[in-house]
């Protein structure tokens, strides 16, 4: 025998009021409520009423006829509030997950999950929103959203002041101060202030990436790092600078650019004490100490620091320069030196030298210029201990050492009225040749002079 009833969505009713352990699946303000005489109240879910089905209980145990049920290994018993929630708790720490989908084989600790789960098969979203009709899976999630429109922040932290929208989040917030780390990775022993943060840490171990793009099929682990991805696709970069006007893909990356302004580097080297802007190149920069160059070569076995090194090295051997220049059409194997090319079309040196206000095009060309002043000099001699301000300079020098003589590539004359052979192989016919970053400058009485300068 079956009768429905209809229940309108009050505080005071049987369904569970518990709040949400912190960034666990969170779960709603809905429950299965079981009576005393044994009848068990399935939950569906309308927009604005709870409709519960009930199923007197039968011998024979049938099944509903959708794949979305609950798994035979959940069995309920008439049990009071207090009982129920602590049986729900006790498999916190038993690891027990008796509520298991049929569709996809996931398992869950508690009806509510698993019901908010099943939304994700059929794309069920019950609770739209009354000012902008944008829909949500469950009501704790529509709560949320609600909070963009009012502005509400009604948590606050007491020891920064910063106020956050849920009191979940405050909690993970306050871990910042106190550094706690409740999450262990039981892999690598990384520990993590939120679940969240070890779920998806936990999936580098595992390689499992759960969110596709839809244009390009790359998997990421989170949908955080999705949302990312498909601006490189659209082109939206929706966090500007409020200094310089430069726009950002997420708030990440824009935080890392106005350390560019404001001179920040709040991540030091252990070994040398040398400070960086980010993680990443502080990351970079261990392996000068270490060596470790985990990137190889299959081509010629050279190794590499980064994979995004070694995959512009490759295209050294592929003969591949995907990036053109729009002006004059010559091509380059990564973006980075095209971009640098480009500056000789318009001009532009963004980089300036703070002693004498001297401009330069490149990072590396001012980092050079700066030894100038600073008298640097960090390219010592291994044969006699002179030491030089370039690499280029260094490779020179050592030429006085070896006695080797550069090719230029073309047809080569001995200066005229010189007996000295360190004179030969010099081209003739201008009076200034180009090689590499040296400039040769031919002077009377078949003078040569060598000086050093960025290209």
């Amino acid at each position: 025998m079956r009768s429905h009833i209809f229940v309108k969505h009050e505080r005071n009713s049987c369904l569970d009021q518990d709040d949400p352990e912190p960034l666990q699946i969170k779960e709603e303000q809905e429950e299965i409520c079981t009576s005393q005489d044994g009848e068990q109240l399935v939950l569906k879910l309308e927009t604005d009423t709870f409709m519960l089905t009930l199923d007197h209980e039968e011998s024979d145990h049938s099944e509903p006829e959708s794949n979305h049920h609950l798994s035979d290994n959940e069995h309920n018993s008439p049990m009071s509030k207090t009982e129920y929630k602590l049986n729900k708790h006790m498999k916190i720490h038993t690891g027990e997950k008796p509520c298991v989908c049929k569709t996809c084989g996931k398992s869950f600790r508690s009806r509510t999950g698993f019901f908010k789960h099943i939304r994700t098969h059929t794309g069920e979203l019950p609770f739209p929103c009354s000012n902008c009709g944008k829909r949500f899976i469950d009501m704790l999630t529509l709560k949320k959203h609600m909070t963009t429109h009012t502005g509400e922040r009604p948590y606050s932290c007491e020891t920064c002041g910063k106020s956050f929208v849920r009191s979940t989040v405050l909690k993970v917030h306050v871990r910042t101060h106190t550094g706690e780390k409740p999450f262990c990775c039981e892999t690598c022993g990384k520990r993590f202030s939120d679940s969240s943060s070890y779920k998806i840490h936990m999936r580098m171990h595992t390689g499992e990436k759960p969110y596709s793009c839809e244009t390009c099929g790359k998997g990421f682990v989170s949908s955080g790092d999705l949302k990312v991805h498909i601006r490189t696709h659209t082109g939206e970069k929706p966090y500007p600078c409020n200094t310089c006007g430069k726009r950002c893909i997420d708030k990440s990356t824009l935080k890392k650019h106005k350390r560019v302004h404001t001179g920040e580097k709040p991540h030091s080297c252990n070994t040398c004490g040398k400070r960086f802007i980010d993680k990443s190149g502080l990351k970079r920069h261990m392996t000068t100490h270490t060596g470790e160059k985990p990137y190889p070569c299959k081509i010629c076995g050279k190794n590499f620091v980064r994979s995004s090194v070694l995959k512009v090295h490759l295209r050294t051997h592929t003969g591949e320069k995907p990036y053109s220049c729009e002006e004059c059409g010559k091509s380059f194997v990564c973006s980075s030196t095209l971009k640098v090319h480009m500056r000789s079309h318009t001009d532009e040196k963004p980089y300036l030298c703070k002693t004498c206000g001297k401009s330069l095009r490149t990072r590396a060309g001012l980092l050079i210029h700066m030894r100038t002043h600073t008298g640097e000099k960090p390219y010592p001699c291994q044969t006699c201990e002179r030491s030089l301000g370039t690499r280029t300079g260094l490779i020179i020098h050592m030429r006085t050492h070896t006695g080797e003589k550069p090719q230029f590539g073309r047809s080569t004359t001995k200066i005229n009225n010189s007996n000295d052979s360190s004179y030969s192989n010099i081209p003739m016919g201008t009076s200034t040749y180009w090689y590499k970053r040296i400039r040769l400058q031919r002077r009377p009485q078949n003078m040569i002079t060598f000086t050093w300068q960025l290209a």
